[in-house]
């Protein structure tokens, strides 16, 4: 029996494989996006009377925790290297509007409702809106920038800035940051778990090593870890087949180098990866390595993303959405269609941009694998109620998230470029 499960697993990881090489193909210009098929697959897989066991977060949550994180961690060096816009507060000014204003607005909408209506208790509510806070660098790659070299020089030439409208800017960056910015409110909701929800218990330690100490070390080393890799990397040119056949691997091997480092001097990793991303791209922008390293962090972002995305839609198969109250999928699908919509516009009140641009910004706050993450690592961290309602309520979101957002993001991106 162990065999044959061995068998069938490598199987499905050769399905998936081939999903990720074939796909791209047939989906591209298409109202469909790769998750969406991923999922179903992960469904069909795990509902056949093949033996697989399904997946299950809540038994499995370390296992879960660290996939999702790995998956996270090259999407955010993936797409950290698409970005050509140099940063400063001027061009990155939607960005800023997006992380100070909209993000603790979805938190604090989405832990208001799992409290008021859901009835969740508070650490659980607060958790609640922490997972949801991060829009996903992993599946929002229909409304991305572009990658390096493909259609950025025109424009990067002319006004010194690159990619082709404010739209996939916003969402890449928001993408790319908040991933990180989110977790001090997880480690908020531990704080509250574990030392209870008056501020006098966790207040001092919660500003000045979680929001504070954490976050500068997560930029400094950032930048710092970036610049060494950019100087490692552009250093020299390959010039054997063997240099040939690895080029572009340094992204890898950088962004699990510089996450394990951060982690290791108590910074948050995922926003040093995303810093040292920007910071390689910034250093040198015209060096055609910089599509080699994009690639090869694309191809492990994919390849992560598709095999989460199976286990996913195994999860569900197994019974992950079961506890789902009708509560709780209204709330759901307030989350997706109302908070994060309306924090979105609220955020970028007075931004200059026009009202269709800032609608698609606001409407796209895609959800997915960084909420996999931070629920996860929470319930790691932490005891708290109603686990399972929780799962299938930020299972909901995802599942809503990747269908809604994915069917319509080519559409409307597209819609948004003609109009321009």
């Amino acid at each position: 029996m162990t065999l044959e499960l061995y068998d069938i697993g490598l199987v499905v990881i050769g399905i998936v494989l081939f999903g990720v090489a074939v796909l791209p193909r047939f989906a591209a210009g298409r109202a469909i996006s790769l998750p969406i098929v991923f999922v179903g697959f992960g469904m069909l897989a795990f509902g056949l009377p093949v033996g697989l066991p399904p997946p299950d977060p809540l038994e499995q949550g370390e296992t879960t925790e660290r996939l999702a994180e790995f998956g996270v961690i090259i999407a955010l060096m993936a797409v950290g290297l698409k970005i050509d816009r140099p940063p400063g507060l001027r061009e990155w000014s939607s960005t800023w509007r997006l992380l100070a204003i909209t993000m603790p607005l979805s938190i604090a909408g989405a832990a208001f409702l799992g409290w008021w209506y859901v009835g969740l208790l508070a650490p659980t509510a607060i958790l609640l809106g922490a997972c949801i806070a991060p829009t996903d660098p992993v599946l929002a790659s229909e409304v991305q920038v572009e990658e390096p070299g493909k259609g950025q020089e025109e424009e990067l030439s002319e006004t010194g800035l690159s990619g082709k409208d404010e739209v996939r800017f916003a969402l890449s960056s928001e993408a790319g940051l908040n991933d990180g910015f989110a977790f001090p409110f997880t480690n908020l909701a531990i704080a509250v778990a574990l030392v209870g929800l008056s501020p006098t218990n966790w207040v001092g330690e919660w500003i000045l090593v979680d929001v504070g100490y954490r976050i500068v070390v997560g930029v400094a080393l950032g930048v710092v870890l970036g610049w060494v890799t950019a100087k490692l990397v552009f250093a020299t040119e390959p010039e054997t087949e063997i240099a040939e056949s690895v080029q572009g691997l340094e992204a890898v091997a950088g962004t699990l180098v510089i996450y394990g480092l951060t982690e290791l001097a108590g910074g948050y990793g995922f926003i040093a990866v995303f810093v040292a991303a920007v910071t390689i791209r910034d250093s040198e922008r015209t060096h055609e390595y910089n599509e080699s390293l994009h690639e090869i962090s694309e191809l492990a972002e994919q390849i992560a993303m598709g095999v989460i995305m199976v286990f996913f839609g195994g999860a569900i198969v197994g019974g992950l959405l079961a506890p789902l109250t009708v509560e709780a999928l209204i709330a759901a699908i307030a989350i997706v269609f109302l908070v994060r919509p309306l924090a979105g516009v609220i955020g970028l009140v007075g931004f200059d941009a026009d009202w269709s641009s800032q609608g698609v910004i606001a409407f796209f706050g895609i959800r997915g694998i960084g909420s996999f993450y931070y629920l996860s690592h929470g319930l790691n961290e932490a005891a708290f109620t109603d686990a399972d309602l929780l799962w299938a309520l930020v299972g909901t979101v995802v599942v809503i998230s990747i269908v809604v957002h994915g069917i319509t993001a080519t559409p409307a991106v597209n819609r948004v470029r003609r109009s321009d």
